[in-house]
């Protein structure tokens, strides 16, 4: 049985003591901690920049999972980099060449994350795979925390099993957004094995993370 990570998303977590937060889901048994990155420009939200991951690096005992959902993309890969992002994940239409992007952020040192949205074709990946560490499905439309689960993207999600299989490389497939128990059984059934979770991590507060974090890393087991 493939095993799964969950990662976090801070998105939901209490802005008002996020090191607090963030260690805690670290302590809770998460994998990652996922930070969304958004500017009101590529997504109509607008969350934190490099000086917030700077802050809570010290506080997290897992890597850093960075999406970024900002465009253009390329001006700031180097920026999350140094206030300590392990992972980076663009989406390619933040900028006119992914392919310079996706090194660029290997270049910084981080690994790199390509991330398709629920209308992005997976044909994108055609000529990225290679530089790919981490192909992150969107099922919900990018921007705000608390959406429901698109089902039609359970069928791209195992299309790039798929592929990933096929291309021999140790390739981690994320989904993000809308996952809960169901959702996120349903999303390790189709081939996912990283799960980002905002709000069905942080619900009930800290002395129910780790059972909450539990509930979803079984979820493929029922």
């Amino acid at each position: 049985m493939r095993s799964v990570k969950i990662a976090p998303s801070i998105l939901s977590a209490d802005f008002a003591r996020l090191g607090e937060e963030v260690a805690a889901i670290c302590a809770a048994g998460c994998d990652y901690v996922h930070v969304d990155v958004m500017d009101g420009h590529f997504v109509p939200n607008i969350t934190i920049g490099p000086d917030v991951v700077k802050a809570i690096k010290p506080h997290a005992q897992c890597p850093l999972d960075v999406h970024l959902m900002i465009a253009p993309v390329d001006l700031y890969i180097d920026a999350f980099a140094e206030a300590g992002a392990d992972i980076i994940t663009f989406h390619p239409e933040a900028g006119p060449h992914p392919h310079r992007t996706a090194q660029a952020i290997r270049n910084a040192g981080c690994r790199v994350g390509l991330s398709l949205n629920p209308a992005t074709p997976i044909s994108v990946l055609d000529h990225l795979l290679d530089l790919t560490d981490l192909v992150l499905v969107m099922s919900v439309n990018p921007g705000f925390g608390g959406q429901s689960f698109i089902p039609s993207q359970l069928d791209k999600i195992s299309a790039i099993r798929e592929r990933i299989d096929a291309s021999g490389r140790a390739i981690e497939l994320e989904v993000d957004g809308g996952v809960n128990r169901e959702t996120a059984g349903q999303a390790i059934a189709a081939g996912a094995d990283v799960l980002v979770a905002g709000t069905a991590t942080f619900k009930g507060g800290s002395a129910h993370y780790a059972e909450n974090i539990a509930t979803l890393r079984e979820a493929g087991q029922t």
